[in-house]
């Protein structure tokens, strides 16, 4: 049965997430001391404890999941129950990506996480230097999404960055042109509009900055080329085969949009019959109900997931 192992991005924290899986596994646990030293803060009390003010910072809340998902990912390694079950490719959601990487077994867990941090700075430091945000747009095709966009922009930058399943786009820009869009959307008859709570306007040329720091730390980071693990890239729906693509890949994310709808349908369309949501949350796993409903899709997100997914496997 052809396997694919998701992992989340940004937004996907909470404060208690991964306390559960570090107390129960050990490996967890030297998982987030590890973090810890690798990031020169107690990352790991930030997970556990909070407060949620400081696990929502963008420069916090992306080394906070990826050691997350990673710590799970790990657990569903460890155990006997469960070691067996190996993905023929991974895809995750724009800082998802990293762990996607990781789990195909290209980039160490200190070399990602150290690229995490950087990219949660850099992302933090470019949205300080132009104000931006995004709003997710309910109920909309890309047609009339792009219509909305056009009038309430203005002057302004307004475009849609993140494309997540039938019926949600994400649009990124200028406060005044999200503002105008929240407005507008009801007269193209959006369900919903929701302003996301993030620093700035992600995906867009606003990141031009980060990007380009981004891309000097990759230069000196060690990745290794795809090989029995498949990668699907968030920007192009196309899987990396070599390091300059996946070098190229993470400095594009942070200005393009994000193709997570045509990336989960190519999967489908390979043959791909069950997903793996490793990670805090359910985001994912919403996205894939409606993408495709019969879609099989199993969230890991903590202990009790993880021990129902052993008890189950055992069983079998």
């Amino acid at each position: 049965m052809k396997t694919a192992f998701l992992f989340p991005g940004q937004g996907a924290q909470a404060v208690g997430m991964g306390a559960d899986v570090a107390e129960a596994f050990p490996v967890a646990a030297e998982l987030f001391e590890k973090a810890n030293e690798i990031v020169g803060y107690d990352l790991c009390k930030v997970c556990f404890e909070g407060p949620g003010e400081r696990l929502n910072l963008t420069t916090i809340s992306q080394p906070a999941i990826f050691v997350t998902s990673v710590a799970i990912l790990e657990c569903l390694r460890s155990s006997p129950s469960t070691a067996d079950i190996k993905p023929a490719v991974t895809a995750g959601l724009s800082l998802g990506e990293y762990t996607a990487l990781y789990a195909a077994g290209v980039i160490s867990f200190k070399d990602a996480l150290v690229l995490v941090q950087k990219r949660g700075n850099e992302m933090q430091a470019a949205a300080d230097a132009t104000a931006g945000g995004m709003v997710s747009i309910i109920g909309l095709d890309e047609e009339k999404v792009n219509e909305l966009c056009l009038e309430a922009a203005g002057a302004d930058l307004l475009v849609p960055v993140n494309f997540n399943c039938p019926g949600q786009i994400v649009l990124s820009g200028s406060v005044d042109s999200c503002e105008r869009a929240e407005l507008l959307a009801p007269k193209y008859g959006a369900l919903k509009a929701v302003r996301l709570k993030v620093a700035g306007a992600f995906h867009t040329e606003i990141m031009t900055p980060a990007a380009r720091a981004l891309g000097r730390a990759l230069e000196e980071c060690q990745i290794t080329d795809p090989s029995d693990v498949k990668v699907i890239a968030n920007t192009d729906a196309a899987y990396y085969d070599t390091v300059d693509q996946i070098r190229k890949g993470l400095v594009r994310q942070l200005v393009r949009p994000i193709l997570w709808q045509k990336c989960m349908e190519k999967l489908l369309d390979e043959g791909t019959e069950i997903f793996f949501e490793i990670g805090p949350g359910r985001v994912l796993t919403g996205l894939m109900k409606r993408i495709s409903r019969k879609t099989k899709v199993i969230n890991i997100s903590g202990l009790k997931s993880l021990n129902e997914l052993q008890s189950e496997a055992r069983i079998k």
